[in-house]
């Protein structure tokens, strides 16, 4: 039996990351060949929000290319992975016995928040995919989710969780400059995780006067609980990876619970 696989969160940044050697892409792409080899994934992305909770249940779903702007090869690019209508059944039976309200979505594809980590980890596009998506409502609606979401992380079942660590695309500086706000709010972050339980996170008590600016809304940090809290110790987390995009666009990745934390080298920014 190999090494447990650890839960997740990434940043994933814009949609061209995947055209981009940047830093952050390279993280993306030694991470993936660093894990243990999962066999199916579970991925919950900022950019799916939605009441009850949907699950892709296509065997074969779509990319959606839910942007604009970028350059045109970006719209070509596809990610054939499999889906796994099974594995998304036994989804919807854990979220709904755990008092979660959920639906399978045979007609949903995979946004660029759940596309864009995986090409870069996993290019062959061979480990069948199922996405979740995001609850509405506050970050502990998010918990409520990763908590059901939890026992599915055992065995070979990699959870992706996707989104941010500072987001807030008003103040993206393409000179590349991170503003002092933006990287005191990263720090914090990585202290809070490093330190703290999934519950503290979640409530608004707790943030400093820099959330607000680099989180205006809560979708991209959402993710970041799903992951902690499906780890299911309540124990801190680990940052593997810090770093910035456009300035301000916040890149932190952190793993959460197991001896597989061990296995994944940190990364700063470089």
């Amino acid at each position: 039996m190999g090494a447990p696989l650890p839960v997740l969160f990434v940043s994933h940044g814009a949609p061209d990351l995947v055209l981009a050697d940047r830093p952050a892409a390279r993280h993306l792409q030694r991470l993936g060949r660093e894990l243990p080899r999962p066999g199916r994934i579970v991925v919950v992305s900022a950019h799916w929000q939605s009441a009850p909770v949907g699950i892709t249940g296509d065997a074969r779903p779509e990319l959606i290319h839910d942007f604009d702007g970028f350059p045109e090869p970006l719209y070509a690019l596809r990610y054939p992975a499999p889906g796994d209508p099974e594995l998304a059944g036994r989804i919807h039976t854990l979220l709904e016995t755990a008092g979660v309200a959920a639906r399978i979505d045979l007609g949903r594809g995979l946004d660029h928040g759940a596309w864009t980590p995986l090409r870069l980890m996993f290019p062959e596009a061979t480990i069948p995919v199922v996405q979740v998506s995001l609850p509405r409502g506050p970050l502990t609606a998010a918990l409520r989710l990763g908590e059901a979401l939890g026992p599915q992380c055992d065995g070979d079942t990699l959870l992706l969780a996707s989104g941010g660590t500072v987001h807030n695309l008003a103040a993206v500086d393409r000179r590349g400059v991170t503003a002092a706000w933006a990287a005191e709010f990263e720090a914090w972050l990585t202290r809070t995780v490093e330190a703290r339980s999934p519950d503290w996170l979640a409530d608004p008590a707790h943030w400093p006067e820099t959330f607000a600016l680099a989180h205006p809304s809560i979708e991209h940090l959402a993710p970041l609980l799903v992951a902690w809290a499906a780890a299911g110790s309540g124990r801190p987390g680990r940052r593997i990876y810090s770093g910035f995009e456009c300035g301000n666009v916040g890149m932190g990745c952190f793993a959460f619970d197991g001896t597989a934390d061990a296995a994944l080298t940190p990364a700063g920014s470089r």
